[in-house]
């Protein structure tokens, strides 16, 4: 029996809305449309705009409300905020006067495709850069949930996402939190995390029975409260096998032979793999992530 992929991550989303005690770990999430663009960027100051289907960050854009500076005036007047709107997709950043020109300009790269707008988080930082978190969770041998991966996701300078083709890198869990907080707490957090994992697997798996594993990525905000910003039904594997740790990855790889992710050699594929365990990677301390 194949293993079901899921592509909307809006469907996905909805799923795990249905659930009362995961829905606050989700981000203000709705399909892209003008008037759901001008009530989110009113609200958060900050909005992305993603692919409702798509991979590797490709087509993910970011939105700001910006005030605009006033003028010194005598005597002194009470004045309106002004505001201002950027675009920014790659390194590229435009700049926008009202809320209408941001859409048209958003709508160009939308075209015809559907899109989602999600209230932007406030990331973490490591060395003056923005990471977020990949947490791995597996179907085990024992045909249970169980979050096996944790790792850093580190976005290139001058970009709003963190995925490798955007020139990301991965990190060490506990290295990116050290800045942030001791590790009592980050070990908390991991269980937490853990559990969240399982808990959103069990959610999808109601709907999406086929489900062998899932990737969540995770946001930490100011607070460390976690948000889930997406759920990959085809997650990467390979990138845990060059973290220090490498029981974690020996695990992750017996699971996924049983469930039929990947063959016992890891040279081969089954039907629906990405495995890439064979790809040339650079050392462990800064690796770039390809999910």
């Amino acid at each position: 029996m194949s293993i079901q992929r899921v592509s909307s991550k809006w469907d996905k989303t909805k799923v795990i809305l249905n659930h009362p005690k995961l829905a606050p770990y989700i981000p203000d999430t709705r399909l892209y449309s003008p008037d759901h663009l001008k009530e989110m960027i009113e609200m958060y100051d900050t909005v992305y705009i993603k692919p409702d289907c798509g991979t590797f960050g490709h087509g993910v854009m970011r939105a700001e409300k910006e005030r605009k500076p006033l003028l010194h005036v005598s005597p002194p007047v009470s004045i309106p905020p002004n505001y201002s709107y950027s675009l920014r997709y790659g390194v590229q950043k435009e700049e926008y006067s009202t809320l209408e020109e941001l859409h048209q300009a958003i709508s160009t790269h939308i075209k015809s495709k559907v899109y989602l707008v999600q209230q932007g988080i406030q990331l973490l930082r490591y060395q003056d850069r923005s990471f977020d978190l990949r947490v791995l969770t597996q179907k085990n041998l024992r045909n249970e949930w169980e979050s096996t991966g944790f790792i850093g996701r580190v976005a290139a300078h001058g970009k709003v996402i963190t995925n490798y083709h955007s020139g990301g890198a991965i990190g060490e869990f506990h290295t990116l939190l050290s800045a942030h907080t001791d590790v009592m707490t980050q070990a908390r957090l991991k269980r937490k995390l853990g559990v969240l994992g399982e808990k959103i697997a069990e959610q999808l798996e109601q709907a999406y029975p086929r489900i062998k594993e899932i990737g969540l990525d995770v946001a930490l905000d100011q607070q460390l409260h976690p948000w889930i910003l997406e759920v990959n039904t085809l997650p990467c594997l390979y990138v845990f096998g060059k973290l220090s740790d490498k029981e974690p990855y020996r695990r992750i790889r017996k699971y996924a032979i049983a469930y039929g992710r990947i063959t016992s050699s890891g040279s081969g594929r089954k039907k629906g793999s990405t495995n890439r365990s064979s790809r040339k990677t650079v050392p462990v301390t800064w690796k770039r992530q390809q999910a």
